[in-house]
């Protein structure tokens, strides 16, 4: 079989936010798909730092799943335009990442609602203003605000269920995997999921903020539900294998990087083979992933709870 093999001799390659993603080739960016009767998916474009929205249609308005960068928001918002007379009502951050909540002041703005489980709330409250005075980006900086705005409504029970007699959705919070507050949105008639960056379909995993020891027990628990179609964080739309496929992955890689500790080498000594069934996922930010995995597993927490900037 063969396997991929990365050595982290060299140094490491230090992440902010989705500066490393690239577009998929067969990406169709900026343009909005039918997924099923009044459900449109709109894949961000990467080289842009913009995470992918879903479109949802009620009786009355519509429902968008993440804020976006306020570039983003902006083109998901023109976008549902074309799509539909009905006002955009809420908004549905999966989590704090500024690509996916930044856009909220864009949102509210307009007169949308930005809603989120809670612990979104909460890890803007652990990272902001801190990242957001650090923000780089031209959009954000023309909001004129002094930290990113936290969504209006919040809720603890999981799931969280939006519902007229046209359509459901409930909003789930499956436990720490990507970020402590990851969010999914799910519709039962037509078994569509929007996962955020809990499972992304490509090599566009930011680990820095996450549990990866757990992310697969995350992507399990969502894959339980069964859906048809799922509508990735980041990468082209697909089915149950971007859940299946995200969970192995760190499945994987925490087993490579296990046995690297137990025979007993030091970080800079790492060299980690994975199996041709995740090359998906592994891409321009592996070293880091590797670098967080061992940290989590040598000081025994979820890398997201050892301080970084």
């Amino acid at each position: 079989m063969n396997r991929i093999r990365l050595s982290l001799t060299g140094g490491f390659l230090l992440l902010a936010g989705v500066a490393f993603l690239r577009t998929s080739p067969d990406a169709q960016v900026n343009t909005t798909r039918d997924i099923a009767k009044g459900v449109w998916f709109l894949e961000g474009d990467l080289s842009k730092g913009l995470c992918n929205n879903t479109i949802i249609e009620m009786k009355d308005y519509l429902v968008v799943i993440d804020a976006n960068y306020p570039t983003g928001a902006r083109l998901a918002m023109d976008a549902a335009k074309k799509l539909s007379p009905k006002p955009v009502k809420y908004v549905f951050d999966t989590h704090h990442h500024g690509d996916h909540a930044y856009g909220n002041a864009v949102w509210t703005a307009s007169g949308a609602r930005t809603m989120a489980y809670q612990g979104v709330a909460d890890e803007l409250k652990r990272y902001e203003p801190g990242r957001w005075k650090k923000e780089t980006r031209e959009d954000v900086k023309a909001l004129n605000k002094d930290t990113a705005e936290p969504p209006q409504e919040t809720f603890t029970k999981s799931p969280f269920i939006l519902k007229d007699e046209t359509r459901e959705i409930a909003f789930y919070h499956f436990g720490w995997a990507h970020t402590r507050g990851d969010g999914f949105a799910w519709l039962p008639k037509e078994r569509v999921m929007a996962s955020g960056d809990a499972a992304v379909n490509g090599p566009y995993n930011y680990t820095a903020d996450g549990n990866i020891g757990n992310w697969p027990v995350v992507t399990a628990a969502a894959a339980k539900l069964n859906p048809q179609f799922v509508l990735p964080g980041h990468g082209p739309s697909g089915g149950i294998e971007i859940l299946d496929g995200q969970g192995r992955f760190f499945t994987e890689l925490k087993k490579a990087v296990e046995a690297e500790i137990k025979a007993g080498k030091k970080i800079d000594q790492v060299s980690v083979n994975l199996p041709d069934s995740v090359k998906n996922w592994v891409g321009d930010g592996f070293k880091q992933q590797v670098k967080d995995t061992y940290n989590e597993l040598t000081q025994k927490k979820p890398v997201g709870a050892i301080p970084h900037p």
